[in-house]
């Protein structure tokens, strides 16, 4: 009971009552100075709302997720590289919320905040091979240059840019991480809290999903507040964090695989019709879904619901189960797309006719 208490129930309860009683506080404040999502005046292809709407809530999921670290994690080398990195990336986020900046403005400072958490020890040393054996990536290449160094720079800024897209319909972004860091903390927990590293997963898992539960409030469909980019501080450290627990990534990747999956597939997408992979569209699933004519608040919570089935999953699937998982969901994904793109296109042909 000291444990669950310790570990999970005080560190998620402070993240969602600070960042629950903030974001009311703050929506006037961003309204007064200008950190506004217009439609009429900001034409982003991606957008779904017909109001203006106040975005910027990575400061309050942030703000949740520092206050309540500081209560409950030690201040050491990896806590601050940690929170450093996620600082600069919601400073960067603001401004974007503030003026739109470059698309590879953003993407460099991506890069540099992962290279900041896997200089302070952050790395993926090894992966389980499905068919058998395990694979040891810090032993390919040389000093930070080693494989499992890059695995984890990859992976850090792939869950910070693919979460960013995830947010799409009101209320999908957060229940999507409040949903993934509960997953990942409860494996953790599994494998024990026995060094630095585990118990900052732990911990930090828990307040992350406590902080996105005390945003998913204001930010349910009809929103009141957007995540706006400064979010990305959160992701990179959802991202972090599923590095440092016991749980794997192929955990992460399961629990994250339908975000994961999809951006995966725009991607691939916007590379062979000729476009930048920052190109901004309405081809995401969750696009796909509204102009098949699901509400909002469905495809939020089928994606809820998914990534909970997933997570389920993930606690009794061992690698070669999980590795099965993971290319099955990247099947039914790409199917789904295809299924969708073609009855958007009969749809349209007939409107034509």
């Amino acid at each position: 009971m000291h444990n669950f208490l310790q570990y999970i129930f005080y560190p998620a309860a402070i993240s969602l009552i600070v960042t629950a009683l903030a974001t009311p506080i703050f929506i006037p404040l961003l309204k007064k100075y200008k950190f506004i999502d217009d439609p009429k005046i900001r034409k982003h292809p991606a957008s779904i709302h017909t109001k203006p709407i106040p975005r910027g809530g990575g400061i309050l999921l942030f703000l949740g997720v520092f206050i309540s670290a500081l209560l409950f994690l030690p201040i050491n080398h990896l806590t601050v590289s940690i929170f450093l990195a996620a600082f600069i990336s919601l400073m960067v986020g603001v401004l974007d919320d503030r003026r739109d900046i470059s698309p590879y403005v953003r993407f460099i400072v991506n890069i540099a905040c992962a290279v900041i958490v896997v200089a302070a020890g952050v790395s993926v040393p090894f992966i389980t091979n499905p068919f058998g054996g395990i694979l040891f990536l810090n032993h390919i290449g040389m000093g930070f240059l080693n494989l499992g160094n890059l695995v984890a720079l990859l992976w850090i800024v792939w869950v910070m840019n693919m979460l960013n897209w995830s947010k799409g319909v009101d209320g999908q972004m957060p229940g999507i991480v409040a949903i993934s860091a509960i997953f990942i903390g409860i494996l953790s927990l599994r494998f024990g809290v026995f060094d630095e590293f585990s118990h900052t997963a732990t911990v930090l898992s828990f307040i992350i999903a406590g902080a996105a539960f005390g945003f998913l409030i204001y930010n349910f469909h009809p929103a009141k507040i957007f995540p706006g980019y400064g979010a990305t501080s959160i992701y990179l450290i959802l991202a972090v964090v599923s590095i440092l627990s016991s749980a794997k990534l192929a955990t992460a990747i399961l629990v994250m695989g339908v975000p994961l999956a999809d951006g995966a597939f725009t991607i691939t997408r916007r590379v062979l019709t000729g476009h930048s992979p920052f190109w901004h569209d309405k081809q995401h699933l969750h696009h796909l879904l509204l102009s098949s004519g699901v509400g909002q608040r469905r495809i939020a919570l089928f994606y809820w619901v998914v990534s909970a089935i997933l997570g389920s999953l993930s606690l009794v699937l061992n690698s070669r189960g999980k590795a099965f998982a993971i290319i099955m969901l990247v099947i039914i994904v790409g199917g789904t797309l295809l299924f969708l793109n073609y009855l958007i296109w009969k749809k349209n042909v007939k409107n034509t006719l």
